[in-house]
């Protein structure tokens, strides 16, 4: 008996038949134009009471030991972890908007034990370092967990695995390898026959699955960001909103950043300011913004979720090509993501986001995953910036004189690795030893990205090639795979 069939027989009781579980209702069926008719253009997770108020802007001039700018994950890890590790450090954070209103609020709020896009990225990008990168992963996670419990961050977490769904039988054997070199390296992951994967979540096109049961799960970004903020404070951290970086200089024992009202001198400086332009121009090299677009459903009914199942709430990624991932939120609404875009120079805020025909072809593949949810409507719609590098995983790069280091590069996968990121960060800035700072991870940087207009047109080929390239192939298909043999991760 294969291990699928073992899991499939012992962890499942007397499982409904899927054909007789899809067929207790059926529902209406919206058109995408009447389930988008009252989506609210916004965040799901940002549209909550539990926000708290912003901090004021920063006014006058300030000095400090540690200056951070952006307050995303990346910055808010760096800043309690630079007090916890130096509480006599004077530390400034300054975010241009509000605290996780950027990428952070934004996310799909997936987590696992990767710093990388994955342990398959991780083997392509690093294959001398991969056992010692799982190590940081685990211990990474386990600091995670114990930050927010030491802190009473409630933050919806869940620890119920992640799941990634074949789509097309030809997909079940890269999941069998990725099976097996999971299990290589210890997780607990176990690959199911397409029976078992629908008794798990019941889509018509599931074909398989490759569940991994131990150390991920699911969280509420924005209430993860705001508990870190929360967090910060109480260690002394002196946080300033609506202060957007306007310039900054070298000033040789100093680095000065000015404000639209203020400014701050500093002699360390940690960026976290994901793909936002901060004035070094070496930086918007090595990354680039592309645009996720995400869903959110209305709460779905007792009766509603008992048509798809999902009893174990994993977090879900598909193996499309043009992915998608899908996770539920602690009041049973479905978060759908995917449909990646780019906007010429990284436009930080497409018009395209604020239009409800943009989400269209999200909610056809929501309705073609899942249809026997036909009845049911989106209540938010978003957009969200990715900082994608070549090499899919976070990277520390030293700028101003080694007085500042610039964190980021995690290519959708920053949930949790932002905290690795930030520890690897301040490890370099302040050029402490640390075992992390011996691998390539540490001491590499992603190659450069081509410029605009170069960069526009091939990403707009490349996300073209996405829709469609897995039933159309052709030149489509032989295009993926020659960005990927350029080494940038697909």
């Amino acid at each position: 008996m294969n291990e699928s069939a073992q899991f499939f027989e012992a962890d499942i009781a007397a499982p409904t038949p899927v054909s007789s579980r899809a067929a207790r209702r059926v529902p209406v069926k919206l058109s995408v134009e009447e389930a988008l008719a009252r989506t609210k253009l916004f965040p799901y997770w940002l549209d909550n009471p539990a926000e708290p108020p912003a901090e004021p802007a920063l006014v006058g001039d300030t000095r400090a030991d540690l200056l951070i700018v952006g307050g995303g994950f990346t910055g808010l890890w760096a800043a309690v972890q630079a007090k916890e590790q130096m509480p006599a450090l004077d530390v400034v954070l300054i975010e241009a908007g509000r605290v996780a209103h950027g990428a952070s609020g934004r996310a799909g709020g997936i987590i696992s034990t990767s710093v990388m896009h994955g342990l398959p990225n991780a083997v392509r990008v690093f294959p001398d370092d991969i056992a010692e990168l799982e190590a940081f992963g685990q211990r990474n996670l386990d600091g995670f967990e114990d930050t927010l419990k030491r802190y009473g961050i409630d933050a919806d977490i869940e620890w119920n695995g992640e799941m990634t769904v074949a789509v097309d039988p030809e997909h079940i054997e890269h999941l069998r390898a990725d099976h097996d070199l999971h299990k290589s390296y210890g997780h607990d992951v176990v690959l199911l026959d397409a029976a078992a994967t629908r008794e798990q979540l019941d889509s018509p096109l599931f074909a398989g699955a490759l569940w991994s049961r131990n150390r991920s799960g699911i969280v509420h970004p924005a209430k993860l960001a705001w508990g870190l903020k929360r967090a910060a404070l109480a260690l002394g951290v002196r946080l300033y909103e609506h202060s957007p970086l306007t310039s900054v200089g070298d000033e040789g024992e100093t680095v000065f950043v000015k404000t639209p009202e203020g400014s701050v001198r500093a002699p360390r400086v940690v960026f976290g300011s994901g793909t936002a332009k901060v004035g070094i121009p070496d930086i918007n090299r090595r990354v680039l913004q592309v645009r996720d677009h995400v869903l959110a459903t209305e709460p779905l009914t007792d009766e509603q979720l008992s048509r798809i199942g999902w009893k174990q709430r994993q977090g879900i990624y598909d193996t499309r090509t043009q992915l998608n991932y899908f996770r539920l939120t602690k009041n049973n609404n479905i978060i759908f993501g995917g449909l990646v875009s780019y906007h010429f120079d990284g436009d930080p805020n497409p018009p395209r986001d604020q239009k409800r025909d943009t989400y269209h072809r999200l909610a056809q593949a929501f309705y073609k995953t899942f249809p026997q949810l036909s009845d049911v409507r989106f209540s938010h719609a978003w957009g969200g910036p990715i900082d994608y590098c070549s090499r899919g995983s976070v990277f520390a790069k030293r700028y101003l004189g080694d007085k500042a280091v610039f964190v980021a590069g995690y290519t959708g996968f920053g949930v949790a690795a932002s905290r690795f990121g930030a520890f690897m960060g301040l490890n370099i800035l302040f050029d402490r030893e640390s075992p992390e700072r011996t691998l390539d991870i540490a001491n590499q940087s992603p190659t450069y990205i081509p410029p605009e207009p170069v960069r526009w047109l091939a990403a707009k080929v490349t996300f073209h090639a996405f829709d469609g390239a897995d039933a159309e192939g052709g030149w489509k298909r032989a295009w993926i795979k020659g960005i990927k043999a350029m080494g940038f991760p697909m």
